[in-house]
């Protein structure tokens, strides 16, 4: 939904014709209001040092966290220009999360922790 490209704040407010903004469904979590739900901007604040570590950027960071979870994964990333595309492109040239990474992020999100999938199993 976005909030992990960092471009939104507190203050940002979406469009009415943004799925979403004001009348956006009870199951969005992340924005409520056409704004970014406050806890879910706290919680991106606090995997951010996490996420950018190893020279990623947020976005990146989002990325490998997908990538780490299963070596099945495709993420289909948005994006507007071609910086943006070569700056996901590159996240394949950066080391994948490690575990401990992966515990502690399952922490905050309050998700069950998961042993990250090998490319064997």
């Amino acid at each position: 939904m976005g909030l992990l490209t960092g471009k939104y704040q507190a203050s940002s407010k979406l469009g009415i014709d943004d799925v979403r903004g004001e009348n956006a469904p009870d199951w969005m979590k992340y924005f409520k209001d056409g704004k970014p739900n406050p806890e879910w901007l706290n919680k991106v604040d606090a995997i951010r040092q996490i996420l950018t570590s190893d020279g990623r950027t947020l976005a990146q960071g989002a990325l490998s966290w997908l990538l780490t979870r299963s070596p099945q994964m495709l993420p289909i990333p948005g994006f507007k220009t071609v910086a943006q595309v070569e700056e996901n492109c590159a996240t394949l040239h950066l080391p994948l999360l490690t575990q401990a990474q992966m515990d502690e992020i399952d922490t905050i999100l309050e998700r069950p922790t998961k042993s990250v999938a090998t490319a064997a199993g």
